[in-house]
């Protein structure tokens, strides 16, 4: 897909391709409170996060991912990682206006985790509004959805805060980061409320809302 390698550019962050040369800064983020990613496979040391970014890219090249790097805009610093995935191309009828589209009809956004001193800062509601405004008005889907450990108050909250709507929980889902069946709390926003959720995304940003990081950062 030619929008894989897409700058989607904010300006709190930015969210870069990820690639090789990210790994440095993963393993920083991630080094700072590990304790932090008790629900979510975040990658720990140079090895986990060179495999981790291997992976992203293999689903790439398959066409099921679009994986970023989230960068602070002013120093250029990796507060985390986030991802496009589980691509939906949709079987329209030859005779359907969609049918031939190349590009999602559907897709989820997930993998994604910050650095401890981006949390509760501008970095994950504009990462949110960069990936979601690329999902609906560039690609055009339908629906975007979001699914987190059912004991992740913190992802489900946030998840909650800028519009997903709660559809249930999938019973025995997925792996859990703790290697035990997870149940898996599923949100989702579709294309006629996304003009609603943008508006609430771009009033998020404009609050009482820290810079990217900068608060713990001596």
């Amino acid at each position: 897909m030619r929008m894989e390698r897409a700058v989607l550019q904010g300006k709190h962050i930015r969210l870069e391709p990820l690639e090789h040369h990210h790994v440095e800064g993963l393993v920083a983020a991630a080094a700072a409170d590990p304790a932090l990613y008790q629900w979510s496979p975040v990658p720990q040391g140079e090895v986990e996060a060179t495999n981790y970014v291997a992976t992203a890219l293999a689903w790439r090249d398959a066409g099921s991912a679009v994986p970023f790097a989230i960068i602070r805009t002013d120093d250029a610093v990796v507060l985390g990682s986030t991802r496009f995935w589980n691509l939906e191309r949709w079987a329209w009828p030859q005779e359907h206006p969609s049918h031939g589209r190349s590009l999602p009809d559907a897709c989820e956004i997930g993998y994604t985790w910050l650095t401890r001193a981006a949390i509760r800062t501008a970095a994950n509601t504009e990462s949110k509004l960069l990936m979601l405004t690329h999902a609906f008005e560039t690609w055009q889907v339908l629906r975007v959805c979001f699914h987190t450990d059912a004991r992740n108050q913190r992802s489900r909250a946030a998840l909650e805060r800028i519009g997903g709507q709660f559809e249930g929980v999938l019973r025995a889902h997925r792996m859990a980061a703790d290697y035990i069946p997870r149940d898996s709390v599923r949100y989702s926003i579709v294309a006629a409320e996304w003009p609603e959720v943008k508006q609430r995304l771009l009033q998020l940003l404009v609050g009482p809302i820290a810079k990217c990081g900068r608060t713990e950062r001596k």
